[in-house]
């Protein structure tokens, strides 16, 4: 009888699974200390508005273009009533913008005089200077500030100066890949207050954790999930320590083939939408709504854009 050759098991061989390295010396450079918050803001902060709307944008060069913006709407006026009070408006304003990758210059003035304007220049490769003012017929509501931004390997500074001896700086620097931390300071000379504040943020790939407190007495948290490229789901919660008022939002931000749908609901019952479709190219339609069920104020908006 033939010998039947003995069978040899097959061992597994265990891999010893290698942690992966972070070189602590070669982080990336952190987002601005003001923007910790940017991808919650785009789901819970949409640009509604009430009324009509009406945007024209022409270009003429690659750098240059101008633009108009036609709004009619009802404002809202201070009253005493519960009930909310809105007179009929409209309103005019011109643009002229600028954008180079060095220089960036962007301005608007309405018919009522009111002259806002934007000024972003590198001055060199890691600093940048920041401008923008407000100037008004209205007593007391002219400004302006101005902001030096410097951006390291792993870290932002910034100095802020406006008018009202408005001084400030912030500091945001990323201690690991995912996670960076960050305070601020401030003064107001014209009403005598200061303040300071900290702030933590971690992301990955599919989700945007922030949290920031300031002596002030506010406290703001956000959290945002990525469901795919095209979906986001985020939640705020913000208090405030000293009055001790509490708002939560829940929002979302949908990105389909031709059309963008961002909205969110608190709870003080406010319910948002905004919707943004391209039907053409160069051809936008804006459609906005917002619910205030327990003010009894209910928004709705319309509008075009056309151009680039």
């Amino acid at each position: 009888m033939a010998a039947i050759p003995p069978t040899t098991a097959s061992i597994p061989t265990q891999t010893s699974k290698v942690d992966e390295h972070v070189d602590y010396k070669n982080l990336p450079c952190p987002i601005p200390y003001e923007e910790i918050h940017r991808e919650a803001f785009m789901s819970l902060k949409p640009e509604s508005f009430e009324g009509a709307r009406f945007d024209y944008n022409k270009a003429l060069t690659p750098k240059f273009f101008l633009s108009h913006s036609v709004t009619m709407g009802p404002m809202e006026v201070p009253s005493q009533s519960p009930e909310t009070i809105k007179i009929p408006t409209a309103n005019y304003e011109f643009g002229a913008n600028y954008i180079d990758p060095k220089l960036m210059l962007i301005g608007r003035i309405s018919q009522e005089g009111r002259l806002s304007a934007r000024l972003k220049y590198d001055l060199l490769e890691d600093l940048s200077i920041k401008a923008n003012g407000l100037l008004t017929n209205e007593r007391d509501m002219s400004h302006g500030m101005g902001i030096l931004d410097y951006k390291g390997s792993d870290y932002r500074a910034q100095f802020q100066f406006g008018s009202g001896a408005l001084l400030g700086a912030n500091y945001i620097q990323n201690v690991t890949p995912n996670l960076s931390l960050g305070g601020e300071i401030f003064y107001a000379g014209e009403h005598r207050k200061s303040g300071v504040g900290y702030a933590a943020r971690y992301n990955n790939d599919k989700m945007v954790a922030t949290g920031q407190v300031a002596s002030t007495g506010m406290v703001a948290l956000s959290y945002v999930q990525k469901a795919s490229e095209k979906i986001s789901l985020a939640t705020e919660l913000m208090y405030n320590y000293m009055s001790r008022d509490v708002t939560a939002s829940v929002g979302y931000d949908v990105i389909l083939r031709q059309a963008r749908v961002r909205g969110k609901i608190d709870s003080n019952g406010c319910v948002t939408t905004f919707l943004e479709e391209r039907l053409s190219p160069g051809l936008g339609f804006l459609l906005s709504a917002e619910l205030d069920h327990w003010k009894k104020d209910y928004k709705f908006g319309f509008g075009m854009n056309v151009g680039e």
